[in-house]
């Protein structure tokens, strides 16, 4: 999934991925991927951020939380991310120490270039058996459409 954090469909696709998880377990594996968008002035953090989270074992909690709270980050930027971070228990003064030495640099700019590589335009945008699912122009119908393919695909691993 290529996602960016303070993206309001990204926010909207939240509860779409917890059904998801529910549901699979750990027959799916979700995998974030950053495209953080320009127009929106904190993602690029926010998706550094999350990497910083990840590296201390709450990438998820952390990526569910800043996305339930995309206004809040746009109006607050690097302030909410850290204030997310204590909420988590991490460790704050890293997370702030990896934004501003950039130790995440690499990995957020590979996926925004492997996503435009596959034509990646908008986020969120799924990616399942190499079909692109983009969600920015609508969640209508998504959920059930990775469930089809999914449930495709476990059937001819059974």
């Amino acid at each position: 999934m290529w996602c960016e954090l303070q993206c309001p469909d990204c926010h909207a696709a939240l509860a779409d991925l917890r059904a998801l998880r529910e549901r699979y377990g750990d027959r799916l594996d979700i995998r974030l991927r950053h495209f953080p968008l320009a127009k929106h002035k904190h993602a690029y953090a926010a998706a550094q951020a999350a990497e910083e989270a990840l590296a201390q074992g709450q990438g998820w909690p952390y990526v569910e939380a800043v996305l339930a709270r995309t206004e809040e980050l746009a109006a607050r930027g690097e302030k909410l991310l850290l204030e997310v971070a204590g909420e988590l228990g991490l460790d704050t003064e890293e997370l702030d120490t990896a934004l501003i030495d950039g130790r995440h640099l690499l990995i957020v700019d590979a996926d925004e270039a492997e996503g435009k590589a596959i034509g990646v335009t908008g986020t969120p945008t799924y990616v399942i058996a190499g079909e692109r699912l983009d969600g920015g122009k609508s969640q209508e119908g998504l959920r059930a459409r990775i469930e089809e393919i999914a449930d495709r695909l476990l059937a001819d691993q059974g």
